[in-house]
C-alpha cells in the first residue's frame, strides 16, 4: 500500500533544495573521482548526504547497494552501503579483514521518503568514536559496531586513491535511487545538527539547511547536483569534482529532500521490474500485474503523464485506483474501484466493464491524466489532446459532460496507476526519466511535462498535498 506523505509534507520548508541526481543500477550509473590533495586530517570526516531509496532486498533482490566507496583495491577499502538485508554498514577493510565496521539493526525500506544520513568519524581519539544520525537522530542500535585502533590505518578520506558514489570499486555492485545534498567534510567531525534541523512548525519534519559556508577541508565535497551538463561539480569550492558515468541530464531529478515527488512503489510486486528510480516498470511475465504511486489523494485536483513504451497489449492502461485495491493480479479498471485508459484502443475501462472514448494510442505516445478528486471526475489525453472531445477549459471549470468518468465516491484515497501485459511504461509524476521536448508546469511552477497542465491541477509531490491534499 502507498504510503501517504513522505518525509517532508511541509509546503514551506525554507531552505529549498532544487535537484537530486537519480541513480539506475541496471545503467551501471555511477559517479567516481581521485583524491589528488593530501586530506586535512585523514582521521577526521564527515559524510552527509539525503537518499530516496528505489530498490530493496524483498522487491528486486539486487545485493548490496553501493552508496560511498573510497578504494585502493578488493582488499584495502572504505565503503558506506546498503547491506542485502537494508540495513546500513560503513566499514574500513585493510589487508581484507575489517578493521572497523558499523552495522545498523535499523533497516531502511521506505521507497515513499527521503532519509538523511550522516556519519561521522573520529580516528585520532585514544577510543575512535563514530556516529550514525538518521533524520536528525542519533543511531544507538547496531548488529555490529567494531572501532579501528587510534590513528590506525585506513582508507577512507586517503590522498591519491579513486572515490565513488553510487558503486563499489571493486565489482559490480550498484545504486538505485535518489541521492541530493551529498556533503563530505575533510577534518571536521559534524553532528546532524549542521546540515539539518527540525521544522519549527512541524517539530517531527527534519529538513535540510543551507551548508555552503561550511568548511570542508582539503578533500571535501558539495554535490548540489544543479549543473545539468556536469552534474559531478563540486559547489565547495575545492573543484574537487566527480567524473559522470552513465548518467545523463534527464537523469538531473527536482524530486528532492525538499518536495518528494511520487514514484511507483515496487513493495510487493514479483512480477513488474522497476527501474529510473521507479518511474518505469515491465511486466514481461504475462501475468495481470499494475502499479500504484507511492503517494495518493483523496481530495484536490491532479495531473500526471505515462508513455507506454511498447506493446499493443490489451491490458496496458493508465487511471487511478484505490489504495486498497493495490492492483495485485489484477489492470487499472478491474474493479469498481479503478479507473483506466486502454493503449490497445483508447476504451475506457472500469469494473471489468469497457466501453468506447478515444483514439487509439501508439508506441510512445503520452496520455495524460486529469484527476478532480473534489469532485470525483477523471479525464484523459493522448499527446496534447483531451478525448471525447473535452476541452481544457471544460476540465478547469469541472464541467462532467465529456469526462472519461465523473461520480467517483471519495471515501477513500486513491493514486495513479499503470498495469500492462508484456509492455513496459515510464510514468511522469513531474519528475520525467524520458525527454520532454516542450517544458510545462503546474500552477506552482513544479513538474515537467509534456503537455500543459489545466489550471487548479497539480503534480503529485509533498508541497503541492501539503497545500491542496
Amino acid at each position: 500500500m502507498p504510503l501517504i506523505l513522505g518525509t517532508n509534507s511541509i509546503k514551506d520548508t525554507g531552505y529549498n533544495v532544487a535537484n537530486s541526481l537519480r541513480f539506475n543500477g541496471g545503467s551501471s550509473d555511477y559517479l567516481n573521482r581521485t583524491n589528488v590533495a593530501s586530506p586535512t586530517n585523514q582521521f577526521k570526516w564527515t559524510f552527509s548526504f539525503w537518499l530516496k531509496i528505489s530498490d530493496i532486498s524483498d522487491s528486486q533482490g539486487s545485493g548490496n547497494q553501493m552508496l560511498f566507496s573510497d578504494f585502493t583495491d578488493a582488499s584495502n577499502r572504505g565503503t558506506i552501503f546498503l547491506e542485502s538485508d537494508d540495513t546500513l554498514v560503513i566499514s574500513d577493510r585493510i589487508s581484507n579483514s575489517f578493521t572497523f565496521k558499523y552495522q545498523t539493526t535499523r533497516k531502511f525500506r521506505d521507497v515513499s521518503a527521503w532519509y538523511h544520513i550522516v556519519v561521522n568519524h573520529d580516528r585520532t581519539l585514544s577510543s575512535p568514536a563514530t556516529k550514525v544520525f538518521v533524520n536528525g537522530v542519533q543511531e544507538t542500535s547496531f548488529g555490529t559496531s567494531t572501532n579501528p585502533s587510534q590513528n590506525g590505518t585506513s582508507f577512507f578520506n586517503k590522498g591519491s586513491q579513486g572515490s565513488l558514489i553510487g558503486k563499489y570499486g571493486g565489482g559490480n555492485e550498484f545504486y538505485n535511487g535518489y541521492i541530493c545534498e551529498a556533503v563530505w567534510i575533510d577534518g571536521s567531525v559534524l553532528d546532524a545538527d549542521q546540515f539539518g534541523e527540525f521544522d519549527e512548525d512541524s517539530p517531527t519534519v527534519w529538513k535540510p539547511k543551507d551548508v555552503s559556508g561550511l568548511t570542508f577541508g582539503n578533500n571535501g565535497f558539495y554535490l548540489d547536483f544543479e549543473n545539468s551538463g556536469a552534474l559531478g561539480t563540486d559547489v565547495s569550492g575545492n573543484s574537487n569534482n566527480f567524473t559522470v558515468n552513465n548518467l545523463t541530464s534527464i537523469d538531473q531529478s527536482t524530486d528532492t529532500c525538499t518536495n518528494n515527488f511520487a514514484t511507483f512503489n515496487p513493495l510487493g510486486k514479483a512480477n513488474l521490474t522497476y527501474a529510473e528510480g521507479n518511474t518505469k516498470i515491465t511486466n514481461s511475465s504475462g501475468a495481470h500485474n499494475g502499479s500504484l504511486s507511492t503517494l495518493a489523494v483523496n481530495k484536490g485536483k491532479w495531473y500526471y503523464e505515462v508513455k507506454f513504451i511498447d506493446g499493443s497489449q490489451t491490458r496496458s492502461m493508465a487511471g487511478i485506483c484505490k489504495v486498497t485495491d493495490n492492483l495485485d493480479n489484477e489492470y487499472v479498471g478491474d474493479t469498481a474501484n479503478s479507473y483506466g485508459y486502454f493503449r490497445s484502443n483508447g476504451n475506457k475501462f472500469n469494473n471489468s466493464v469497457s466501453s468506447s472514448y478515444g483514439s487509439t494510442p501508439s508506441n510512445n505516445s503520452i496520455i495524460s491524466v486529469a484527476f478532480d478528486a473534489d469532485n470525483g471526475t477523471l479525464w484523459f489525453g493522448l499527446n496534447g489532446t483531451w478525448q471525447n472531445s473535452a476541452t481544457k477549459s471544460e476540465i478547469e471549470a469541472g464541467t462532467t459532460t465529456n469526462s472519461a468518468f465523473s461520480s467517483i465516491t471519495m471515501d477513500d484515497f486513491f493514486a495513479f496507476a499503470c498495469s500492462g501485459e508484456d509492455a513496459t511504461c515510464q510514468a511522469n509524476f513531474g519528475s520525467p526519466s524520458y525527454a520532454i521536448s516542450s517544458g510545462n508546469t503546474d500552477g506552482n511552477g513544479y513538474g515537467n511535462f509534456e503537455y500543459e497542465v489545466p489550471s487548479g491541477y497539480y503534480s503529485l509531490n509533498t508541497k503541492n498535498l501539503a497545500e491542496f491534499g
